[in-house]
């Protein structure tokens, strides 16, 4: 393997993080965390019950041996996920719901990434978005200065024609259903920051819309002008634009002619979108037609690392998107 996921895996390998991970009875998650173990991007914790972890494994056909079980039914995990929920929601969560969500993995998860007993968490094979984020949010938190928890997807475009691999960041694919102005600026500033983190190149980061740099008039196209000055207020050192038709924003030619004077189009590599449809429709397109492989949604905005994988994923899904995560996230010793 060549390319941007090769940099990204000898990044976790270079310095190991915790990784927990929760559904050990999907074959998937089992068998991406065997091979993260072995591979050594992560030091993996399956947080399941033993016997269904093991009967998942024989029929997975993996060997779970450097991968540590954790009973999620156990009396200390199930107390300390309780009193770590008590101490995030206080009186916001009746204690029998306490007592409910402290037995669930998912939430002793986000405990141990809390409790700084594990660097990160990755579900969501078997468990919504809706619950990943919920439990990261309620127990990890908001990352000093941030509003918005939302994510992006690392978009990998194979080598075509002679022309070497592309890789692009689409944000937000996967939370925030019709983000505001500042919102839209904080994905911008998040996903610039990751994809430079990432892929090591200088983020060019376009605001999409159906408009490009005034050719039409909607109260659409002013939230993305008013995002895109807050973006740019913030971080006058970035490479912003917008609004921008996602052709002027990665084609030369086209930008050439709709936006001549642009730093940004014809060579953006993170591509902001102005509402989940147009995120969520936009990265399956290019991975479903143009043959992209589409890791995340990676969670951003969070204290502490925690990602959700899609339903739909396959075990090099997990093995990827986990060790992107790991990636992301701060070694603590």
């Amino acid at each position: 393997m060549t390319g941007v996921l090769e940099r990204i895996r000898a990044e976790a390998r270079a310095r190991p993080r915790r990784l927990v991970l929760v559904e050990g009875g999907d074959e998937r998650i089992v068998a991406g965390a065997a091979r993260l173990a072995a591979l050594g991007l992560a030091d993996v914790t399956l947080l399941c019950d033993p016997e269904v972890v093991a009967a998942t494994a024989a029929r997975a056909g993996v060997d779970l041996g450097q991968v540590a079980i954790a009973d999620p039914q156990s009396p200390e995990s199930v107390e300390r996920t309780r009193e770590a929920l008590i101490a995030a929601r206080g009186e916001r969560l009746a204690p029998v719901e306490a007592r409910d969500l402290a037995r669930d993995p998912l939430y002793q998860a986000a405990t141990r990434v809390r409790a700084a007993g594990a660097d990160c968490m990755v579900a969501g094979a078997v468990r919504t978005t809706a619950d990943v984020v919920r439990s990261a949010l309620w127990l990890l938190g908001r990352a000093p200065g941030i509003t918005t928890v939302c994510s992006f997807f690392l978009m990998v475009m194979p080598p075509r024609d002679g022309a070497p691999e592309r890789v692009l960041t689409f944000a937000d694919c996967g939370v925030v259903p019709d983000p505001g102005p500042e919102q839209l600026a904080e994905i911008a500033l998040l996903a610039a920051d990751r994809h430079e983190r990432l892929t090591g190149e200088t983020p060019r980061t376009a605001f999409l819309s159906f408009s490009t740099h005034g050719s039409a008039e909607h109260p659409k196209i002013e939230k993305v002008r008013h995002a895109l000055s807050q973006a740019r207020a913030a971080r006058p050192d970035r490479a912003f634009d917008g609004e921008l038709q996602v052709d002027a924003a990665l084609d030369a030619e086209v930008a050439g002619r709709k936006a001549p004077e642009s730093a940004v189009a014809g060579r953006a590599n993170v591509l902001v979108f102005p509402d989940l449809d147009a995120g969520n429709i936009g990265y399956k397109l290019v991975q479903r037609l143009a043959g992209a492989a589409a890791y995340g949604p990676i969670l951003m905005g969070l204290a502490r690392q925690a990602t959700d994988l899609s339903r739909g994923c396959s075990t090099e899904d997990v093995v990827n998107v986990s060790t992107i995560a790991c990636a992301l996230c701060p070694r603590r010793d």
